[in-house]
């Protein structure tokens, strides 16, 4: 799949979101920590796996690089709940611990090429994966992580100028028999409950500037909803004088 770009799924979980940057025609790059989820995406994934489409590493993302494995804590009911950072001691026993392999996501995207696009979903820690990954200078074109901490949009702010939000909870609602492109003209293609949803133009609502957005988040809060960054601006983009007249929140 040389000279196809590249989609990084930091989080890949169960692979909701693989299907659809496969069938955008991405090679991707999947990470997630959870072994026994990398071990379902490839036996789901067989072919694209085998025709190099689809990377699957079983890597928990953290801030330093060790060759030695760190702890990761794999909710017991709720796989989607797994996280590399320690829970709150009220809900401990919620969580059973492994040893996991650990890297940079900065250094996976030096190993396997520039991205198209990021998706960064990995709980609680996302925040850190972008200064990882902003402190080594990788500034996707598309790039998106959940607004579970205060820091995810200051930290994209510094960097990128449009903004769009896709809600979680909603998002299977939303995104139900939606329109994505693809390189074979557009198709229809239904979200998952758990998965991140659309990037890019696929994104339905209109993308804001940064000023605009920052006026919509504090309305919207933060929690189970992704923000999308981008320096492109989208065809849905509005004007100055279109937000002006936008109900923002």
């Amino acid at each position: 799949m040389a000279g196809h770009r590249t989609i990084y799924d930091f989080g890949m979980n169960n692979g909701d979101d693989v299907d659809y940057y496969l069938k955008k025609g991405f090679r991707v790059v999947g990470v997630e920590a959870n072994p026994h989820l990398c071990t379902d995406c490839l036996l789901k994934f067989d072919d694209a796996v085998t025709r190099g489409d689809l990377v699957v590493l079983n890597f928990a993302l953290t801030e330093g690089a060790s060759n030695e494995a760190t702890p990761f804590f794999i909710h017991k009911t709720n796989h989607v709940l797994s996280r590399i950072v320690e829970p709150p001691k009220d809900t401990a026993d919620d969580y059973s611990v492994i040893m996991v392999p650990q890297r940079k996501a900065s250094d996976i995207v030096r190993d396997y090429g520039g991205p198209h696009y990021i998706k960064i979903d990995v709980e609680h820690f996302d925040h850190r994966v972008l200064a990882d990954l902003f402190g080594a200078s990788i500034f996707p074109t598309f790039i998106s992580a959940e607004a579970q901490s205060i820091q995810v949009f200051p930290l994209l702010a510094a960097h990128y100028k449009f903004f769009n939000l896709v809600e979680g909870r909603s998002v299977s609602i939303d995104y139900k028999d939606a329109n994505i492109r693809t390189a074979d003209g557009e198709q229809k293609f239904s979200f998952n409950h758990h998965s991140a949803g659309p990037f890019g133009e696929d994104i339905v609502s209109p993308w804001l500037t940064r000023d605009a957005f920052s006026r919509l988040l504090p309305k919207k809060g933060l929690g189970w909803k992704d923000i999308h960054a981008t320096n492109i601006r989208m065809p849905q983009t509005l004007s100055p004088k279109e937000e002006s007249n936008h109900p923002v929140g």
